[in-house]
């Protein structure tokens, strides 16, 4: 267990009719934090003693990852479930608000929840997921359907299973290190640290369930108002998934925004460059 590891509190809630599983660091008012795909809490290992010292920090596995319960249904992962989670993971933990920070999957969540329940956020913080209508418009230019074409690929029934788990998950460890810019950030400890999550019972088909449903989500929306929640992105320059493009105009949606550009940096930003993560989010939440 490593030193950021042993710092941590796990614990679990239940809301929303699952059980998710949860670490948590420091005091204060909240700080929720929602992963992306294919990871799970650990990809906040370089947040959570950085922001603990100010906040209650709880790093979510959400539901289908890693430790929390796996519902067989494919109909279990869309959308208006994700965002029941985090309102009863918010309101179970004992507070009326927090501060949002989502990455990949999880800013899809944190995107839908902000809209959803404006209320019950301080500040949004969102990595490497454009603006529902921005991923809506995006997703019918030629170059970021090519960049998403295996989203098609995962709508197929057991084949991305198979291509997931073969040769020891040798995928999960292409889509860290084959994407980082700098390749050493994700040590051997890391990459098996994903592989394991990913390897727990139903976990796999879980994952794959989010894009299962992503057509029918509101992850892709052109339909979305104006956001008055506070609101910073930021964005690593070199996401192979994701186009830098995806982001520009999004103030047009959002009234009190702010943005900030990783050069050099992959869709892994808050592993990749977590100084200058952490440094833009102290900021952000500072201002």
């Amino acid at each position: 267990m490593s030193v950021i590891e042993s710092s941590l509190t796990h614990e679990y809630i239940t809301t929303n009719g699952v059980k998710l599983h949860y670490v948590t660091q420091g005091e204060g008012p909240l700080m929720l934090m929602l992963h992306g795909f294919p990871e799970f809490w650990y990809s906040w290992r370089y947040q959570i003693p950085e922001f603990a010292q100010n906040f209650k920090v709880v790093a979510l596995d959400l539901r289908g990852y890693n430790d929390s319960d796996k519902p067989e249904a494919q109909s279990a992962y869309v959308m208006d479930e994700f965002i029941k989670d985090v309102e009863g993971v918010i309101k179970g933990l004992g507070y009326q608000k927090c501060v949002l920070v989502g990455h990949d999957w999880g800013g899809a969540i944190a995107w839908n929840f902000a809209y959803a329940h404006p209320e019950m956020l301080e500040r949004l913080i969102i990595l490497n997921l454009p603006h529902p209508a921005k991923f809506a418009e995006g997703f019918r230019t030629p170059q970021q359907l090519v960049r998403s074409s295996y989203m098609f690929f995962f709508q197929l029934p057991w084949l991305p299973e198979l291509l997931l788990q073969a040769s020891d998950y040798q995928v999960i460890e292409m889509a860290f290190k084959g994407m980082a810019v700098n390749k050493n950030v994700f040590t051997q400890a890391d990459i098996d640290a994903y592989k394991k999550a990913v390897a727990k019972p139903g976990a796999l088909t879980a994952m794959l369930n989010y894009y299962r449903n992503v057509f029918e989500q509101k992850i892709l929306n052109p339909n979305k108002g104006v956001l008055e929640v506070p609101t910073l992105m930021i964005w690593g320059e070199k996401d192979t998934a994701l186009g830098k493009e995806l982001s520009y105009g999004t103030e047009a949606y959002v009234r009190d925004f702010q943005i900030k550009y990783i050069a050099n940096c992959s869709h892994w930003l808050q592993q990749e460059k977590p100084e200058l993560v952490n440094q833009y989010m102290q900021e952000f939440l500072m201002s």
